[in-house]
């Protein structure tokens, strides 16, 4: 199903989209309550109508993300260069002169697939992979992803990123999820504490490699997106882990704010809390 939405023209696409999310907002009413825990604690400030209508806005955006996915997979380079603005593109290439690679930094913003996809088609790439629960959709995600990038590492597979970096190549890395307690370090995000994945400094510090924050926004009115890569972080790593991984989410706060209905709330961001501190969902 997914595969013949590459039929329709994109307007169309995104339509379908949303109409997709609203569907599926009454019938996952966990990942509906986590979302909107997760935005009930990151904006305090928005009234309950507020909220409720930044959820809708959320769920149409993941119904977005899927068509998106699909789009990633399957439309050809002649389609998409229309839809893209691209800024800052000079900051990878500068990051790359030093030759010990680049972290592409990234949240979960907007459809990560798509914002692969787009980059790659101005610069080679090697993508972070994680291995999917469902076999089909495993098989499918893992060779698409295979034709479309020049490498797929496991996220778990540390040596062949250190590879990748070894031979100064840009490897794609997103760095805000929940990976438990044994790994991350508990900093602000949206204010509150949040467990937050090191190995980010530890990858910089063993490869010196660059690290690049690279973001992907929608345009309004269903013109396309906007992928922007900004300059590599300064001072980083700072040799502290706490301090580089409360850096990284300030980052990545600042412009989650900027399209707040496009990340992805239904993950369970807040589910290791610090030691004594209640559980939020």
């Amino acid at each position: 199903m997914l595969r013949l939405t590459v039929l329709l023209p994109y307007r169309w696409q995104m339509r379908l989209g949303r109409l997709l999310g609203r569907l599926l907002m009454p019938l996952l009413k966990y990942r509906r309550h986590i979302a909107d825990t997760n935005l009930r604690l990151c904006f305090p400030e928005l009234n309950d109508t507020q909220r409720r209508q930044l959820l809708k806005r959320n769920f149409e955006s993941l119904g977005m993300s899927l068509i998106e996915t699909a789009i990633s997979w399957w439309i050809t380079e002649k389609r998409l260069e229309p839809l893209l603005q691209i800024e800052g593109l000079e900051n990878l290439q500068q990051a790359l002169q030093q030759g010990n690679g680049v972290l592409l930094l990234a949240p979960h913003l907007g459809a990560p697939d798509l914002m692969g996809r787009l980059l790659r088609m101005h610069h080679p790439l090697y993508a972070m992979y994680r291995k999917q629960k469902n076999p089909l959709f495993d098989i499918i995600m893992k060779r698409r992803r295979e034709f479309l990038y020049d490498v797929t590492v496991d996220r778990k597979d540390t040596r062949g990123m250190l590879k990748a970096l070894k031979k100064n190549m840009p490897v794609w890395y997103a760095a805000d999820q929940d990976y438990g307690r044994k790994h991350s370090v508990f900093v602000p995000f949206f204010g509150i504490p949040t467990a937050t994945i090191a190995a980010t400094s530890r990858f910089a510090e063993s490869s010196g490699a660059r690290v690049v924050p690279f973001y992907l926004h929608r345009l309004a009115d269903d013109a396309g997106y906007r992928l922007e890569v900004h300059p590599a972080l300064e001072n980083y790593p700072s040799g502290d882990l706490e301090q580089d991984a409360a850096r990284i989410n300030a980052l990545f706060e600042e412009q989650i704010r900027r399209s707040p209905e496009q990340y992805l709330w239904i993950h369970r961001r807040f589910k290791t809390r610090p030691e004594g501190m209640q559980k939020v969902y």
